[in-house]
């Protein structure tokens, strides 16, 4: 069967210095990835390269079999860590934008019927993240929590495949934090969506991931430290009932030793 994504013995480097190397991985579709590791490791470059934001600089991404071109396409969205919504429109408004640029790139702008078939699309989707009631209130108006959700509600109005969450809880309450995780677990069940989040949380890659993806350097040079990229170093399939290793995950030992590394 062949996977959703896959990365063939991937290196990015800019210039004299290499993030990643020899990353060569399969994703199956409908997953959810959890990719933790120490700051500076490549992480939100993995993610720009899924995006599209990025091509490798050796090897390859292929979708579905077929080799990626590096360009954003519809089939992917994301949601960062500050919310990136436009605060001179309203959350109807936000979430209407993007479907309102998908068919008519040129005006942004929809009429008749084709815009009120848009709006009802923004509308299903704004009540499936719980801003039903907060349709004409702008960015500035609502909570951290709330423009998170109009951010995720952005990125799942197109129908993703893939959906890329780049820290997307860091900056919440944890009150807040434990309802977006209920919120983010609920979409991607009934959305059949296959999800890749960077997260520093251990315990929230834990909670939420199918798999947790470790990514470190496994060689330095203190002479050259930029001449040596993360690769990835642990790849833990989870058993989603106890959020533990399953049987083809490392040892106990291999996932403290994880755990120490991303803590240091």
């Amino acid at each position: 069967m062949t996977p959703l994504l896959e990365l063939r013995n991937v290196w990015v480097e800019y210039g004299e210095k290499i993030v990643l190397e020899r990353v060569s991985l399969s994703i199956a579709e409908r997953s959810f990835v959890a990719v933790v590791g120490p700051s500076g490791a490549g992480k939100s470059t993995f993610l720009r390269l899924i995006l599209g934001q990025e091509a490798p600089t050796r090897g390859q991404l292929l979708l579905d079999g077929v080799p990626m071109r590096a360009a954003c396409g519809p089939d992917r969205g994301v949601v960062f860590q500050r919310y990136s919504v436009f605060p001179h429109l309203t959350a109807l408004r936000n979430v209407m934008f993007g479907i309102e640029c998908a068919q008519a790139p040129f005006a942004a702008r929809l009429f008749g019927a084709q815009r009120r078939a848009a709006r009802d699309t923004a509308i299903e989707m704004l009540t499936a993240v719980g801003l039903e009631h907060s349709l004409d209130v702008y960015p500035a108006q609502m909570s951290g929590g709330m423009q998170q959700r109009l951010a995720i509600a952005q990125a799942l109005v197109k129908h993703p495949r893939i959906l890329l969450l780049d820290e997307p809880f860091g900056a919440l309450d944890p009150g807040i934090r434990l309802d977006m995780h209920a919120l983010i677990t609920r979409l991607w069940a009934e959305h059949g969506l296959t999800i890749v989040m960077v997260t520093h949380d251990i315990g929230e890659a834990f909670k939420l991931g199918t798999r947790v993806l470790a990514f470190d350097k496994r060689r330095t040079d203190p002479h050259a430290p930029h001449r040596f990229g993360a690769a990835v170093t642990y790849d833990l399939p989870l058993d989603r009932k106890t959020a533990t290793p399953s049987a083809e995950a490392p040892s106990a030992e291999a996932l403290a030793d994880l755990l120490q590394k991303d803590l240091a």
